[in-house]
């Protein structure tokens, strides 16, 4: 992990994140969060649903931007101050998520980055958003 100053960041900088969601991500993230919504951990219940097969939690997939943030663009030190998202898809077990970040603007009087987010699985989107984070200006030498 490299450490990105203000000062190094540029509109159009991108950086993006990929993981194949297994069983044992589900899994653990519903023991870690509680969210143990049925469609998420029972085959048989989700079986009835409009996805006929277990899906991933939305907010799996989008805790992979957060990932990409916090180790990649702006990366370490960087503090996450908000984010929209919006889902588009459902994340089906096996399937590999790439979250990427994309810087559109930036304000130097606070130090402010705000980034478009994405994640797809086969180049199509399943959630999507904008975050804005606070990076650590570069020290006065």
């Amino acid at each position: 992990m490299q450490l990105q100053y203000f000062e190094d960041l540029a509109v159009g900088q991108t950086a993006s994140f990929a993981k194949t969601i297994t069983e044992a991500d589900i899994v653990l993230f519903a023991g870690v969060t509680g969210d143990t919504n049925p469609v998420h951990i029972d085959a048989e219940f989700a079986a009835n649903t409009p996805f006929k097969e277990r899906i991933a939690h939305g907010m799996l997939s989008a805790g992979l931007i957060s990932t990409v943030l916090g180790t990649r663009l702006p990366g370490p030190g960087c503090v996450y101050l908000n984010q929209s998202l919006r889902f588009r898809a459902p994340v089906r077990i096996g399937a590999t998520v790439t979250a990427t970040v994309t810087v559109t603007a930036l304000d130097e009087s606070r130090k402010r980055a705000t980034l478009s987010t994405v994640c797809t699985v086969g180049g199509k989107p399943v959630v999507d958003g904008e975050a804005i984070m606070l990076v650590q200006a570069r020290p006065q030498a």
